[in-house]
């Protein structure tokens, strides 16, 4: 188990960065292009709106720029990403996130000259033909006026984003780096943790191999809380300043705003989740019973609590049952999986520096690319779905908008990877007959509504108590965030015993580093079991792919309609509820029978 370096990994498993730079020194050219593509910006200040034309050229240029710039950063990322410790794309990264930072601060005059248009000429702007390919972007301009400043103070802001980004970059570097996770005793095998070997080993049968994995961790984390803490804080205090500057009520509202969301929309889930904790409490003394328990502890959450079921799942078998439960989206989306698979559209290894979970990232004019750390458990099948998913949103978005409108929106980000998690539950549970290995994928649905419904809503309402906190004037420290979430731990996990060392936990998640994200998880689980209901039991995929094919040429919430969902409404959290009490009920009856 332990852990390669890169240069080990074999080729096929890693990733081919040729579709965006065939090298380093071809990057080094489009990089110096940017450059010139970024000064030219300046220029094009004072009079961006003297008409349809001067506004036209004004915003393609920006747009060029952009679009080069992103080019740039998002091959040292990704090169980055595969080994934070090589110091050759830690500065190709540095210097492209610089470039970000000079082309947001340059740029900065383009957001607030537009709304410096009178009523009359900005109604013009949005009717012109000309313009038809910026008509949302202008609309959605539009919609901030109350929060854009003047161009001075937008310029500032926009040079506030690479001190800001210290923060972060400090906790990545510090998170998937620096620290140094101590060796357990596993089942009689010396085994050095790391997040990789975590999520194994939590699922592990050996409950003594569980608690020293979480002891393991938690405890290195704890070790370093305070100067975590500091880094959160920092976070927290940017957001609170940003939001103050542009005159939201809070930095929640700020983030929700982007989406053309309301805060109503985060309270709405909150509640609804508390309503359905009496499930939850139902579920977690079910899984107490199954695992033979007297008490059930948070290191208990992740093991199967089917016994003597093993599904270990090669690489290759993942792909192929992937590939089968995405049948019902159609032969272009199979095809589609199949390059994805064999142009080395993923990264699949865990290997010594490279970032830790998954993640999936668009690359507009080429193929988008997915990073995974796969080990082989059912959890990492569904994670190659998952990504695949948001890696077929973006492929959709990018093939079928220009670059003004082809990202989408975070709001909408996590549905397209759920239903493709639904749909191979749904595959699974099709195919199964063995009472225990239903049971089994059936539990692992449920774990699904656990970390992916109830854990980020818990989340979400950690970061919006922590920023309320300092909002306040609170001192954000170490102990005061370890008590908050340990409060919140004891309300969602009801007859759980919570460990100490759990408390901590707040310290490890890299989502709060991008503040009031992680609600759209749990919004997204929602949405997407009701599109892959209809996908199955209504029929045809094709409105489905259409909504993977807006990219961001609306707001998330209308894009949403034409898949069948409308979340200004209670029906889509409401429904997903049902299903988890459904499949709740329908396990404790697999269980009962087994028993």
């Amino acid at each position: 188990m332990e852990v390669k370096e890169r240069k080990d990994i074999p080729e096929e498993f890693t990733w081919d960065f040729t579709p965006i730079y065939k090298d380093d020194a071809e990057w080094e050219a489009a990089y110096t292009k940017a450059e010139k593509l970024v000064s030219a910006l300046p220029s094009l200040a004072g009079g961006l709106c003297r008409s349809v034309a001067t506004l036209k050229k004004g915003l393609d240029a920006f747009m060029a720029a952009a679009e080069a710039v992103e080019r740039v950063f998002l091959y040292t990322m990704l090169k980055k990403n595969t080994d934070n410790g090589n110091s050759l794309y830690q500065t190709m990264n540095g210097r492209a996130l610089n470039l970000y930072v000079k082309f947001s601060t340059v740029s900065s005059f383009v957001n607030p000259e537009i709304l410096a248009a009178d009523e009359k000429k900005f109604a013009a702007f949005m009717s012109a033909p000309e313009l038809a390919g910026y008509r949302h972007m202008l609309d959605d301009i539009g919609r901030g006026r109350s929060h854009t400043k003047d161009a001075e103070t937008e310029k500032i802001l926009a040079m506030m984003q690479d001190p800001a980004s210290a923060v972060s970059n400090a906790f990545d570097m510090f998170e998937a780096v620096d620290i140094d996770f101590p060796t357990i005793n596993a089942g009689g095998e010396k085994v050095k943790l790391s997040n990789g070997i975590f999520g194994v080993l939590r699922e592990s049968p050996d409950r003594e191999v569980r608690r020293r994995a979480f002891a393991g961790i938690f405890g290195e984390f704890y070790k370093y809380r305070n100067t975590i803490a500091a880094l959160y804080t920092g976070n927290v205090k940017n957001d609170n300043f940003i939001s103050k500057v542009r005159n939201y009520s809070s930095a929640c509202e700020m983030a929700l705003f982007a989406d053309n969301a309301v805060t109503e929309v985060y309270d709405s889930l909150v509640g609804a989740i508390h309503g359905a904790l009496p499930i939850m409490a139902r579920y977690l003394d079910l899984r107490r019973r199954a695992l033979g328990l007297k008490r059930l502890h948070m290191y208990d959450l992740y093991v199967p609590i089917v016994k003597d079921v093993e599904m270990n799942v090669t690489y290759d078998e993942a792909k192929k049952l992937v590939k089968k439960a995405l049948k019902p989206l159609g032969k272009e989306y199979g095809k589609l999986l199949d390059r994805a698979f064999s142009e080395r559209w993923i990264d699949v290894y865990e290997n010594k520096g490279k970032t830790t979970g998954a993640y999936s990232c668009g690359v507009f004019g080429a193929h988008p690319y997915v990073l995974l750390n796969y080990t082989g458990t059912l959890d990492d099948v569904f994670t190659l779905a998952h990504e695949l998913g948001h890696c077929m949103h973006s492929y959709f978005s990018n093939r079928d908008n220009d670059y003004a409108n082809h990202d989408y929106a975070i709001m909408v980000a996590e549905v397209a990877s759920t239903v493709n998690e639904v749909l191979l539950t749904r595959y699974l549970l099709s195919v199964e007959t063995d009472p225990g290995r239903r049971a089994y994928i059936l539990n692992h649905f449920l774990e699904g509504f656990r970390t992916t419904v109830f854990r980020q809503t818990l989340f979400a309402e950690f970061e919006r108590k922590a920023h309320e906190l300092d909002a306040s004037g609170v001192p954000l420290t170490a102990d005061l965030l370890s008590s908050v979430f340990r409060k919140l731990n004891l309300l969602y996990y009801r007859g759980v015993a919570v460990e100490s060392t759990q408390d901590i936990e707040w310290a490890r998640i890299p989502h709060f580093y991008n503040a009031f994200y992680v609600y759209k998880y749990a919004t997204g689980f929602c949405s997407a079991v009701t599109i892959a209901g209809k996908i199955l039991d209504e029929g045809g995929a094709a409105n489905y792919l259409k909504f993977l094919s807006t990219g961001g040429s609306d707001y998330p919430i209308e894009e949403l309609k034409i898949a069948g969902v409308d979340l200004t409404k209670p029906d889509a959290v409401a429904s997903a509820m049902k299903e988890f009490d459904r499949c709740v009920t329908e396990l404790d009856a697999l269980i009962g029978r087994a028993e």
